[in-house]
């Protein structure tokens, strides 16, 4: 990259239902597939983006972070606005372009992110009806209580196998930190969740997924707020709980060291 670049940083956001996942594919509707061809076609060049963090087929999101080089004549010829709408006119319903910033030219979405955060929602009892496209459904009741314990031996810095996608567990460090585990009852558009929210440092493949799968099972009554634990020392998928529905998670926000984004 020439000395005059810098990084363009955008903030997005999409719902994830009719999208194969944000990661390009050949003969697949994705989200980057979406917002490759819209910055090429704005750009008018060949583009390469680098995202904060992959997202599976069906899983939303409210603070994707992409980030792509451009030179100075371009921040001079485009403003932060002609970008956000010029962008949003090009991609296609489902998709926003929320906020446009700039930060130097060695910074990338991904590996200058300090924190990562997500959200699982669980629609409980009553069938949702606004919510279907973003929550789980669970008919009977969970004991948010016991949720709430069995959460707390997730964080810290631990070797979170058990809750990985065993492919992608092979032959990867799979020792990540999270910061924070909470469960919460919160009311969406009307109707009752409850919600896991998670922040780390990064995550595994299906991690947040499992272990929302995991902690529902404590949730009912299928497993005791110990397991959690033991499931987690044993670095085994197949001690975990199953993959909770794509539908239900959200990503929610990257955080980056202070001033390293300013405005466009």
């Amino acid at each position: 990259m020439n000395p005059e670049e810098l990084q363009l940083v955008l903030t997005i956001g999409y719902k994830g239902t009719g999208f194969s996942g944000f990661a390009e594919q050949e003969n697949a509707h994705t989200v980057g597939g979406e917002l490759h061809h819209a910055l090429a076609t704005f750009l008018r060049r060949p583009v390469d983006y680098v995202c904060a963090g992959r997202t599976d087929a069906g899983v939303h999101a409210q603070g994707q972070v992409v980030s792509l080089g451009v030179t100075r004549a371009e921040r001079n010829t485009f403003s932060a606005e002609k970008i956000q709408r010029g962008l949003q006119a090009l991609v296609e319903d489902g998709i926003s372009i929320k906020a446009v910033s700039a930060a130097p030219p060695d910074f990338s979405a991904r590996f200058s992110a300090v924190e990562r955060s997500y959200t699982y929602r669980i629609a409980q009892g009553l069938k949702p009806v606004l919510t279907q496209d973003f929550t789980a459904w669970e008919p009977q009741a969970l004991n948010i209580a016991v949720m709430k314990e069995a959460a707390a031996f997730l964080i810290g810095e631990h070797d979170f196998k058990t809750f990985c996608k065993t492919a992608s567990s092979l032959d990867k460090n799979t020792v990540r930190t999270l910061h924070e585990v909470s469960v919460f009852e919160q009311d969406l558009l009307g109707e009752k969740t409850i919600a896991i929210h998670v922040v780390g440092n990064a995550f595994l493949h299906n991690m947040i997924r499992i272990m929302a799968g995991s902690l529902m099972l404590v949730g009912l009554g299928k497993r005791p707020v110990s397991w959690i634990g033991e499931a987690l020392e044993s670095a085994d998928r197949t001690a975990a709980g199953p993959t909770a529905p794509a539908s239900g998670l959200c990503f929610e926000k990257v955080s980056y060291p202070e001033g390293i984004l300013e405005p466009w």
